[in-house]
């Protein structure tokens, strides 16, 4: 899925995510991936905007925060519907606010939903990239997982993350058939790296962004006119595609224009290419290397009534 968000507009975002859920089914859709950050938006502005000037990215912030969402929460129950009055899985890139502590912190989050319109599960960016740490917060990596479909397994990184060689391998090694890979990069190089993902994964990639025009910047952010003045058309000109398990584009990519990329599934292609490289199987060496994945979650805070024998009281 190749579309812009309604930028800092959280409901509207949502119906918009919702429209084309409905159009990518009724195209017989059975996984509809959205891009990075969709709901409701990546944060641009923290490309243009210096470091230093704290009330624009201040303010900036706050709208952002105004428009994210909860997990679970209204948003999340529209698109879960949606997804199961239709019978298809998604996997959408949303802003999460911290609801579990201070409610304040947002984090740039993965969210599955399942066809039978229930949460499949979520997973935080583990390391926001250069100026997005001015906006996410580090996230522990707990929630790494994959899950089963009715036509394959499924799992994802966001962006960036996609250069953590052991992130991609432990996805790997539990098994993971389709890899969803929302992202705001385009260029050669990120193609370069979907392919290589797939390829090394034997895996297919969906690789989703955001054809983002000028013009998708509402006129009454000051950001638009004191930051963007020299930009002409294009912010992101998209170029998403899909990879199949031998590395090769199957569809895409797709440049400066919104759209919906499809592909065929095979399940002889989910097993066959890896005969020759099954990097967690035949290829692998745990006689030689050895991984290790912390997924015990660490709370902000625990609370204690009994020093004595230590009972926890989870926060009200």
């Amino acid at each position: 899925m190749q579309a812009a968000s309604v930028f800092l507009d959280l409901d509207a975002s949502v119906s918009k995510a919702c429209r084309l859920i409905e159009e990518a089914a009724s195209a017989g859709a059975e996984l509809i991936v959205f891009p990075e950050a969709f709901l409701p938006g990546y944060p641009l502005w923290v490309w243009f905007i210096p470091p230093g000037k704290t009330h624009p990215l201040r303010a900036l912030y706050t709208r952002l925060h105004a428009n994210s969402i909860s997990i679970p929460g209204p948003e999340v129950s529209r698109l879960a519907r949606t997804a199961g009055e239709l019978g298809v899985a998604v996997a959408i890139g949303v802003n999460e606010k911290n609801t579990e502590a201070s409610n304040s912190t947002l984090y740039n989050t993965l969210l599955y939903l399942g066809p039978n319109g229930e949460v499949m599960g979520k997973h935080r960016k583990m390391i926001p990239t250069a100026g997005e740490r001015l906006v996410w917060g580090q996230a522990a990596g707990c929630d790494l997982d994959v899950f089963t479909l009715p036509f394959a397994r499924i799992s994802g990184l966001l962006c960036w993350e996609n250069y953590m060689p052991t992130a991609r391998y432990a996805l790997t090694a539990w098994g993971e058939q389709i890899h969803v890979a929302p992202t705001w990069d385009r260029g050669e190089p990120w193609i370069s790296t979907v392919r290589h993902t797939a390829k090394e994964g034997r895996c297919f990639v969906v690789s989703a962004c955001q054809a983002f025009h000028r013009d998708d910047v509402p006129e009454d952010l000051d950001f638009k006119s004191d930051y963007l003045q020299d930009i002409e058309g294009w912010i992101n000109p998209g170029l998403s595609l899909i990879a199949d398990p031998d590395g090769k584009i199957v569809a895409g990519p797709l440049e400066e224009k919104e759209g919906i990329l499809y592909a065929d599934v095979n399940q002889d292609q989910l097993v066959g290419p890896r005969w020759q490289l099954d990097t967690a199987g035949h290829y692998a060496r745990p006689d030689v290397f050895e991984l290790r994945v912390r997924r015990d979650q660490r709370p902000i805070i625990s609370t204690y009534t009994d020093g004595e024998t230590g009972d926890i009281v989870e926060p009200h």
